[in-house]
């Protein structure tokens, strides 16, 4: 296989990521080009990286005004920001990753698609559950015949209270008119995996949701505007920011540390948590996304499913429960094990999915990864997060929080999705 090339556009968290699989497998990848408006990240990334010093540059469109120079592009600015730099690398003749959610309007949606499809090249987008071995077992099962007909699907997204309070009420992802819903930044992944699992387009959705805990009307008494301004409550709230990143080990395993300071030691993260959004009172944000959210859907073949997402969980955890006429599966990918149990014979297995070393999500960025290189390479076209399927998970993610703030009403997906 030939090595590919790929320019980065948005050197954040999830950019490196999957940058970072030309550093494990160097053969396979190589980034040659980086846009990133912060100088220290984009210095950092340049270096790591040895991309040459005119490929590294503050504004992704000096990047995408030159002539070709690399097989594919990583678009992953945030996520307002995606769909111009797609569409001018699709007419550039670059293949696309592109960071999900791929946009938060619909009309651009159904554009970047198009567009994809017109100028023959691949847009595959982030839903790495896909690529995940334990879901990847889990839709073998049910396509088996495992529990005979499909007839309900009950998911649930545990964000964590960590997690939250990181990104969804201090960081970047804490207000819908800036980012998106959170609906469609955080569990766009899973209406998408709901879809793939029932193997059938969504035609009907409902949800509720609203933002319960992080808000002002639950500020402890006396607490400051940051935690380390002396707040009297540090020993007791679950959410004092220092705690967090010196001691969680997520903040280190999961990268968050380095989001609030690139100098990862207590006395960086400490100083930047001075004047850092990260070091704010979760009560006091001005946060809007919703921590709390249900999503019933209805498929075209009659499969239901039923989506919960909330914020208040020990772990970022997925579990699910696959329910047919002649069986049932229970999942838990946080521990990729699933439980499998057959009505006639009564007999349960349990299944322990192996997942590749070093990635997160279970391995899936690590397997999604090694695809898209792969079908770069090989000049494919599509793949199994192309934009026909993502286009169509994305815009049952987008009716579910119309139905939202509209009280729950139900909608009809595919009359919505034609009034652009």
């Amino acid at each position: 296989m030939k090595q590919v090339t790929a320019i980065l556009l948005g050197a954040g968290q999830r950019g490196e990521v999957y940058a970072n699989y030309g550093l494990s497998f160097p053969n396979e990848l190589k980034m040659v080009g980086v846009a990133e408006p912060r100088e220290d990240r984009r210095k950092a990334f340049a270096d790591q990286h040895q991309i040459a010093p005119e490929n590294a540059v503050a504004d992704w469109k000096e990047l995408m005004d030159r002539p070709k120079f690399a097989d594919c592009v990583f678009v992953c600015t945030q996520d307002r920001m995606h769909y111009e730099p797609v569409m001018i690398a699709l007419q550039k003749g670059y293949d696309v990753l592109c960071e999900k959610p791929m946009s938060y309007d619909r009309k651009e949606l159904i554009e970047m698609g198009e567009m994809a499809k017109r100028q023959g090249r691949m847009l595959s987008i982030c839903h790495v559950l896909r690529y995940s071995p334990f879901f990847v077992k889990l839709k073998e099962l049910i396509d088996s015949g495992a529990v005979g007909q499909l007839i309900n699907i009950q998911h649930m997204e545990s964000v964590g209270y960590w997690h939250m309070a990181h990104s969804f009420v201090r960081g970047n992802w804490n207000k819908s008119e800036e980012s998106c819903p959170m609906i469609l930044a955080k569990c766009c992944h899973d209406v998408d995996i709901l879809t793939y699992l029932a193997g059938s387009k969504c035609v009907k959705v409902s949800s509720f949701g609203d933002l319960s805990h992080f808000n002002p009307a639950h500020r402890p008494e006396g607490a400051p505007d940051r935690c380390l301004d002396g707040c009297p409550h540090r020993d007791t709230c679950p959410y004092y920011a220092p705690r967090f990143y010196l001691e969680h080990p997520k903040a280190i395993t999961d990268g968050f540390r380095k989001v609030v300071s690139l100098d990862t030691s207590n006395e960086a993260v400490l100083k930047a948590l001075e004047t850092s959004p990260y070091g704010r009172c979760v009560y006091a944000c001005g946060n809007d996304v919703v921590d709390n959210q249900l999503v019933n859907m209805e498929f075209e073949n009659g499969v239901r499913a039923s989506l919960t997402m909330s914020a208040f969980g020990e772990n970022c955890e997925r579990i699910i429960n696959v329910m047919g006429s002649r069986g049932q599966i229970k999942g838990d990918m946080e521990s990729n094990t699933l439980e499998v149990y057959d009505f006639a014979s009564g007999l349960k297995s349990t299944l322990v999915v192996r997942i590749p070393e070093g990635g997160s999500h279970s391995g899936s960025d690590v397997s999604m990864m090694r695809e898209f290189v792969e079908l770069v390479a090989n000049g494919a076209t599509d793949s199994k997060t192309g934009a026909a399927a993502s286009v169509e998970s994305h815009l049952a993610t987008l009716a579910a929080e119309e139905s939202r703030l509209q009280g729950g009403m139900p909608i009809d997906v595919v009359s919505w999705a034609k009034h652009r």
